[in-house]
């Protein structure tokens, strides 16, 4: 019976490479998306021990651990089931203290639950990266509602300004359903219109898949692979347009990174910027004849782009 507590501290950790791993705070979730079958698999949202996550972030970190990502079905919501309120920007207080820890990076903050506390924490917290993975999925009234999404147009708009205007370097990553049943030609420009106004830094777009045993499977108006595809191959060459552009104007800019690899018969690393999250997000190319090892954190100059990568020299 998934409602009967369980140990959900337990393999709660994995790693990439030993310099970056990822903290899980929370397990299951409480919003019931109608396209989303988590809550029936996972049940309710279940915050663990603020302790025990200190103490297993103090842990890895001996082990060498200098990117800790947090990460959850929803981050946002952590702690309001323990301590009645929400309390992420205590935690990440607290891990912002752990010594030899050099970056703090966190995914699935649900727009809704974003709060002031939070984004002053991330404004004053040295090692918190300015960067936040927000998933909205759409940005039409109309496909919002039938998604059973707790935001309208208008809230998106406010709270990306506001963390925009707190924070101004900050990177916001979102992902988006194309397709979804019932989506409209109209809707779909909507989404366009808003991709094109806001200017995500980072952006996935990924067509509607049906869930079984989810109430988005039984709506009406199901729509065409090929007119999902087309929808999301619309919104992604914008948003190649986008990216793009933001990456010519980091030229000149000079930024720490975090190396992940040599490549091979080249005087050349491969590397991430506070900006960008493992497997997802872009990397960027360093050409060195320094002696580098994976999991070193180097100061570079941006000298140069490509559609979702960076060229850069150490300084």
């Amino acid at each position: 019976d998934i409602s009967n507590p369980i140990d959900i501290f337990e393999n709660r950790v994995s790693t990439l490479g030993g310099y970056t791993s990822y903290l899980k705070i929370a397990e299951g979730c409480d919003k019931n998306c109608t396209y989303c079958i988590i809550p029936k698999i996972r049940g309710k949202f279940r915050s663990i021990e603020m302790e025990h996550l200190l103490k297993e972030a103090k842990r890895l970190v001996d082990n060498g651990t200098k990117e800790l990502i947090l990460v959850a079905q929803e981050t946002t919501l952590y702690g309001v089931d323990l301590y009645g309120e929400k309390t992420l920007h205590k935690l990440l207080h607290e891990l912002g203290k752990i010594e030899g820890l050099v970056w703090i990076r966190l995914l699935y903050a649900y727009p809704e639950e974003i709060y002031d506390e939070l984004i002053d924490e991330m404004a004053t917290n040295k090692k918190l990266c300015h960067y936040i993975d927000m998933p909205i999925q759409h940005a039409s009234d109309n496909v919002l509602k039938r998604m059973g999404r707790r935001t309208n147009n208008t809230d998106l708009v406010n709270i990306i300004t506001k963390l925009r205007d707190r924070i101004p370097d900050i990177v916001i990553r979102t992902t988006l359903i194309s397709g979804f049943p019932g989506e409209t030609e109209e809707d779909h420009k909507d989404l366009y219109n808003f991709v094109d106004e806001m200017e995500f830094d980072r952006l996935g777009v990924f067509t509607y898949s049906m869930e079984e045993d989810t109430p988005a499977a039984l709506l009406p108006d199901q729509i065409d692979e090929e007119v999902k595809e087309d929808r999301r191959d619309e919104i992604m060459e914008l948003q190649q347009e986008i990216v793009f552009e933001k990456n010519e104007n980091l030229i000149g800019k000079e930024v720490l990174v975090l190396i992940e690899g040599h490549i091979p018969n080249e005087n050349a690393y491969i590397g991430r910027t506070y900006m960008d999250a493992p497997s997802v997000d872009g990397n960027i190319f360093i050409t060195t004849d320094e002696n580098l090892m994976s999991g070193d954190f180097v100061k570079a100059k941006i000298t140069g782009s490509y559609e979702y990568d960076l060229i850069g020299e150490i300084i």
